[in-house]
């Protein structure tokens, strides 16, 4: 018989590791910068060029968004917390 510890060693050696990307985007009109993560970059950017997040931070602002910085993380948890250190200015 397996322990609990076991089984959840090897239930996160078999769950598929999704892959995250970290970037950041600058306005090219006020050099605002805008830092996010996901799974699909080129999606995510033309959501935030065709400003499809409503009244989001990038939406608000007038003018182009482009891409000046991304990294790929191995997953989502190490994504947030990169995210989280770019945007408190010590990254």
């Amino acid at each position: 018989m397996r322990s609990a510890v076991a089984l959840r060693q090897l239930a996160e050696v078999e769950r598929p590791v999704k892959k995250c990307i970290l970037f950041m985007l600058c306005s090219i009109k006020n050099t605002t910068k805008y830092i996010g993560q996901t799974e699909d970059l080129k999606v995510r950017l033309e959501l935030h060029k065709s400003k499809a997040f409503g009244k989001s931070y990038t939406a608000r602002l007038d003018g182009e968004w482009i891409l000046i910085y991304s990294e790929q993380i191995l997953d989502r948890h190490q994504a947030l917390a990169r995210e989280k250190q770019l945007k408190s200015y010590r990254g």
